[in-house]
């Protein structure tokens, strides 16, 4: 297959400075300053150690080899045998101990990345998609903990070794060392000069690699809709052209690194081969010994392999920059449906609902206008009225997944953002349009949002749902796993299991967001039967396409255009609204269901 043509894609602008980015990275370290004591005290040992060999080596080659002396040369070389094996101790605890504090690091960004992503509202999740969050709960915080373990670890080896390097050759031949150390300010600057080219490169490769899992993930999400539609194509054409992004950005990023690191080696090994020459003919005129000359080589060849690293480093460093940079644009997002700082719990409600000139907008789309109402405690309501005209939009205002834009929502007389979310939300048992279960048993999935619940519970709340007999003769009955979102069962399966799980909750309001849409007439019958006793002291709001519900309803509320068009029992809906007679002729009616 030809691969696509390298293109030279336009990089986005960074707007936060690295040094900022990485001062906040570093914070969370700070729990863990034991660990990172003693790996940067190890550190400083090995320097230490760094510095000594070489002249260890400058002393036994001068009196060992140079002095003919055997017993010098024997013993000496046991010593720096031991030398070498000390290094490798702290090499060990530097290493792990740096390892230990930086997956501690990630660790707890991911819990804070998880803790922000469940409380974060309803509006922040419309506007994201769960292929990028992804990518930066996963591959963005593993690139922060190598910026906290080994890669600092490798800078500040770099650099401390590069400062006392130098200072111990310019004792020991300013001459030799100066010739040498020029190099240095060459080797430095390409290092910082291509980081600063390459942070906004990889960025830009990190935002196209979660792209890349969006597409992916709803790509695997959506496959029967896909097969179904005969998209298959389409699909891999779309992903074929983001893949191709993808790799314009990588090519660019690789030809990058392809270029600097022999730049860095070229640099570091002039000052080998400057040693050589002028340190060779020092030594023919017995200026300066054998063993300084290897002495010297010994340095720069231990600068080598640093400099090379922080080559390698300095771009990780940029990424890590990138990724934090994406990393704390969700850490740092205010959720615009958070509780109040007067907030109080809210105690045992009746289930009052007062709607007071409630409007609402998702983004600059008016989607309610106005919205007065109130039901008593225990009533049911019913909404009707065409997609679109706010029906979803009024229930997903009564546990505050979004708030109203003007007016206030009363719940028996209190306004619902004086109370903390928690208390309001778990006296509300919701059953959405689509219902979502998790990859677990049937028990676990009903059991979701009341972990305390005994068995007998639960069996109750399966059989209010009409749920228990097609549990039952599954093959594990409640012990039954069911595929990520449900996959295994049938549409009207998921859906009394939700409504078990809503109804286990023992709610004081209940909504249905049209609960029964998946449910067969027969199936559907019986679950309404189940209700009449269950909705009884439970305030219940239901959007419903079925006359039954609606006809039985204590209140119905018929949408228009986000606005509320009438409001009343069927019989007096009949009679006053031309909106309501035409949705039931229309809809209602067609159903087959008589009076």
């Amino acid at each position: 297959m030809e691969k696509p043509a390298i293109q030279l894609p336009s990089i986005p602008a960074t707007t936060t400075p690295l040094y900022q980015l990485l001062w906040r990275v570093y914070g969370y370290l700070r729990p863990y300053w034991k660990q990172t004591s003693v790996a940067y005290f190890s550190l400083l040992i090995i320097l230490g150690l760094n510095t000594l060999i070489p002249q260890f080596i400058r002393w036994i080659i001068d009196t060992g080899v140079e002095g003919n002396r055997p017993d010098v040369l024997t013993w000496s070389v046991l010593a720096l045998l031991g030398l070498t094996l000390v290094k490798g101790v702290f090499n060990y605890f530097q290493g792990n101990l740096s390892e230990i504090a930086s997956q501690n690091v990630a660790y707890d960004l991911r819990n804070e990345i998880q803790k922000k992503l469940t409380n974060l509202s309803f509006s922040f999740h419309d506007q994201s998609e769960a292929g990028e969050l992804l990518s930066r709960a996963v591959q963005d915080v593993e690139r922060i903990r190598f910026l906290t373990g080994r890669a600092t670890v490798r800078i500040l080896e770099g650099v401390l070794l590069l400062i006392i390097t130098a200072i111990v050759m310019l004792i020991m031949d300013y001459r030799l060392a100066l010739l040498v150390l020029a190099t240095m300010p060459f080797l430095v600057y390409r290092a910082l000069f291509f980081g600063r080219r390459f942070r906004p490169l990889a960025q830009a490769v990190q935002k196209q690699l979660a792209v890349l899992t969006t597409v992916l993930e709803q790509n695997l999400r959506g496959s029967r809709e896909v097969k179904a539609y005969v998209q298959e194509d389409a699909e891999i054409e779309r992903f074929a052209e983001e893949n191709k992004t993808w790799f314009n950005f990588s090519a660019r990023s690789a030809q990058m690194q392809a270029v600097n690191m022999p730049l860095l080696f070229l640099i570091a090994n002039m000052g080998v081969v400057a040693i050589v020459l002028y340190g060779g003919r020092q030594v023919i005129h017995d200026q300066i010994t054998i063993g300084e000359i290897i002495a010297f080589i010994t340095y720069v060849g231990q600068l080598i392999d640093p400099v090379r690293r922080l080559g390698m480093i300095i771009p990780a460093v940029a990424i890590a920059g990138s990724s934090a940079e994406r990393i704390f644009d969700i850490l740092d997002t205010v959720s615009e449906v958070r509780d109040e700082p007067d907030a109080v719990p809210m105690k045992e409600i009746q289930g009052g609902v007062i709607f007071e000139d409630v409007s609402f907008s998702y983004g600059r789309k008016k989607v309610l206008l106005n919205i007065n109402f109130e039901v008593s405690a225990g009533q049911t309501v019913a909404l009707l009225g065409a997609t679109g005209s706010g029906k979803s939009t009024i229930i997903s205002l009564i546990p505050r997944f979004y708030d109203p834009a003007d007016g206030r929502i009363l719940i028996d007389g209190i306004d619902i953002r004086k109370v903390t979310l928690n208390s309001l939300r778990s006296q509300i048992g919701i059953v959405m349009q689509d219902a979502t279960l998790f990859a677990g048993t049937i028990r676990e999935n009903i059991a979701f949002g009341s972990e305390t619940a005994s068995e007998k519970e639960i069996i109750a709340a399966a059989r209010a749902a009409q749920a228990h007999e097609f549990i039952i003769q599954s093959p594990e009955g409640y012990d039954t796993r069911v595929g990520e979102r449900g996959v295994t069962l049938s549409g009207g399966q998921r859906q009394r299991l939700a409504i078990a799980r809503a109804l286990l909750m023992n709610p004081k309001i209940l909504i249905l967001d049209d609960a029964t849409a998946s449910v067969d007439a027969e199936t559907e019958h019986l679950i309404q039967l189940a209700f009449q006793n269950l909705i009884k002291g439970r305030t219940t709001f239901v959007i419903a396409h079925r006359l039954s519900t609606v006809r039985n309803a204590d209140q119905i509320i018929v949408m228009e255009k986000g606005r509320i068009n009438a409001m009343g029992t069927h019989e007096t809906l009949m009679g006053s609204s031309r909106l309501y007679t035409e949705i039931y002729n229309r809809q209602l009616r067609r159903q087959g269901e008589v009076r």
